[in-house]
Parts: C-alpha cells; structure tokens; sequence
C-alpha cells in the first residue's frame, strides 16, 4: 500500500460559536479553502461536552443547544502550518488538534 505523510488539524468547536457575524464553522471552511488547503469536512455532533463539563445533547430536541462541531482538515504539514495560526486567532473556545496521518486513498487528486 503507498501512503502519504499528511497532517489532519481538527478544530472542537459548538455550533452557537460565531466569528464576524457568521457561524465559526462556516467562517473556517471559507479561511481553509481560500488558503488553499487540500480539504475541510464539518462534522455536526449530537451530543457532547467540553472544559464547563455541561453536557450538550440533541436528544431534547427543543433543548438542543451549542452541539458539537468538528471541522477537520488533512494537508501537508507545511500548509497546516501555515494555516494554523489563523485558525488559532478565530477560536475563542474549543480544543485544536493536529497530528500526522497517513493518506492512504485520496481521489481524485493526491495532496
């Protein structure tokens, strides 16, 4: 099997969570591609919790509030680099990951 070193950054956010005016998830996803990051993919949990231990849930729907987002974006490390401060300056709270992956398929066009 041929890999690919990649790093994945992961930004632990919640939906109630805004930057400019605009939901954070959606204000990163425009900051990744117009720096050009290879990818960015906006996962929506249904319950979760962080640093305050209060547990969010979908699971009330009409108490559903602040739930989990995961924006996850895989690069080579360099652009992660770069990019991360950025992505830094736009998190008032949450959790920030990065780490190496191996890219083991990535269709149609390799990072």
């Amino acid at each position: 099997m041929n890999t690919i070193d990649a790093t994945k950054l992961a930004i632990y956010v919640g939906d109630s969570d805004h930057y400019h005016g605009k939901p954070l998830h959606l204000a990163i996803v425009e900051l990744l591609k117009s720096e050009g990051v290879a990818g960015a993919t906006v996962l929506h949990g249904i319950e979760g919790f962080g640093s305050t231990r209060h547990i969010h849930t979908s699971r009330i729907l009409d108490l559903a509030q602040d739930l989990p987002v995961v924006i996850i974006a895989i690069d080579r490390e360099e652009k992660i680099d770069e990019v991360f401060p950025k992505v830094e300056a736009m998190v008032h709270g949450g959790l920030i990951t990065v780490e190496r992956v191996r890219v083991a398929l990535s269709r149609p066009l390799p990072l």
